[in-house]
């Protein structure tokens, strides 16, 4: 029970993930009809937006410490980070050490306007193009993304811990009445379950309850309809693209402290995604982040070592089988709609 359990867990880590990068993909396909082959490339933009802000909070000059000699007697020189000189000591270096959490505010406008500048330039002269077009305009971005990450940052994993108040693990065996140290989990993966949850939360409130989204449901459903009403449907599409940039942007920053940030995570990423899209059904919100939730849970499962010693390598395929189990009992997926990706 510990162990499926803990399992369960893995799941949700994993799944919270791939259900936020299927949610904004999910987006951008149910209000513009565009098959974007760069989200995951949003996703790895947002993880070194947590790297770009630990990097200048962490900036720092030389001063030299008279108290303190090298071997010849001579004064120190020292790096004293600028903000321990704004703040004091303590409150700068928690700011520091805070990176990961300010980089939400941190990346919201940098992504949001990555976003609104993909769309306005490039997407947009798409809309009526075939999908296979979009794919390809989409993934060479994609490309182009990563390679200008990789020249800026280099191409190794740059670590970007977690505060360190949420480095240590949970006793989440002794809160549901196991013994003590029975199933240990880390508190961030923790955190960044309870932040995808309250993102997609923040995200279906937002289409459901407010005229805005409102108008963009009715938009998806009926696009000519809703333009004839006066509404200028396209530049609220346009800032749907910005939200579900958003969206991927704070997926990445959220996972950095899991996975150290590197120039081909987005790429990692988006095929697993993609595969969660089809699966919830194309176009279908709530789908994308049942598929995502559960197909991280099979593949954690598939990860046991119980099951890899009799399925040798299941843990690398287990996603692609159920897509095909799905999508051949069901070709839309599992609540797709009639008529979405459809001849």
């Amino acid at each position: 029970m510990e162990a499926i359990i803990l399992q369960i867990l893995n799941g949700l880590d994993k799944g919270s993930a791939y259900a936020l990068i299927a949610l904004g993909l999910t987006l951008i396909f149910g209000t513009l009809g565009v098959v974007n082959f760069a989200h995951g490339a949003l996703f790895m933009i947002g993880a070194f937006c947590a790297v770009t802000l630990q990097r200048l909070l962490g900036l720092s000059h030389q001063i030299v410490d008279e108290t303190r000699k090298d071997f010849l007697g001579n004064p120190l020189k020292i790096d004293v980070p600028y903000m321990h000189e704004w703040f004091g000591p303590e409150i700068g270096q928690s700011i520091i050490e805070w990176s990961v959490p300010l980089a939400i505010l941190f990346s919201i406008p940098i992504m949001a306007f990555i976003g609104i500048a993909m769309e306005r330039g490039l997407v947009k002269h798409f809309y009526k193009r075939p999908h296979a077009d979009q794919i390809l305009v989409t993934f060479g971005l994609a490309i182009v993304l990563q390679e200008i990450i990789k020249y800026f940052y280099g191409a190794n994993p740059i670590p970007t811990p977690a505060p360190p108040a949420f480095t240590g693990s949970f006793d989440f065996g002794a809160l549901v009445g196991f013994d003590a140290n029975t199933i240990i989990y880390p508190y961030w993966r923790l955190i960044y379950f309870s932040f995808s949850m309250i993102v997609i939360a923040g995200v279906f409130a937002f289409l459901q309850f407010t005229t805005f989204g409102m108008v963009v449901r009715a938009g998806m459903a009926d696009r000519e309809t809703v333009g004839l009403l006066g509404i200028n449907i396209d530049k609220r599409f346009t800032i749907m693209f910005a939200i579900a940039a958003c969206v991927a942007g704070l997926a990445g920053v959220m996972y950095a402290p899991i996975n150290s940030p590197n120039y081909h995570m987005g790429m990692d990423f988006l095929v697993l995604s993609f595969v969660v899209v089809v699966v919830g059904g194309m176009g279908s919100l709530p789908g994308a982040v049942l598929a995502g939730f559960l197909l991280g849970i099979v593949e954690s499962f598939a990860s046991m070592t119980q099951i890899l010693d009799i399925f040798p390598g299941i843990n690398q395929i287990i996603i692609y089988l159920i897509a095909i189990i799905i999508l051949l009992t069901r070709p839309r997926g599992l609540m797709g709609r009639k008529g979405v990706m459809e001849e």
